[in-house]
């Protein structure tokens, strides 16, 4: 990593947590998650709180799980 990279990161101030949940190999995804965290700060209504939640579990090395689980969802939702 180079140094303007590791500044980022200090400055997003990442818990342990996150620095073992999250696979950040670029600032673009430091950015992403920035910026969600960000939102988490704000009042939001509950479809944007669950895309904020949604777009972190792209950050995450086994994130297709999260794409099964919607879609799954989905799937019983419309076929009942």
């Amino acid at each position: 990593m180079y140094l303007p990279f590791l500044k980022i990161m200090e400055k997003i101030k990442l818990s342990s947590l996150e620095k073992k949940k999250y696979v950040l190999p670029t600032e673009r995804d430091i950015e992403i998650l920035r910026k969600c965290k960000q939102l988490e700060k704000l009042e939001l209504d509950k479809s944007d709180r669950f895309l904020v939640k949604f777009i972190k579990t792209q950050l995450e090395a086994d994130w297709r799980k999260y794409l099964l689980e919607e879609l799954n969802k989905l799937i019983k939702k419309y076929e009942e």
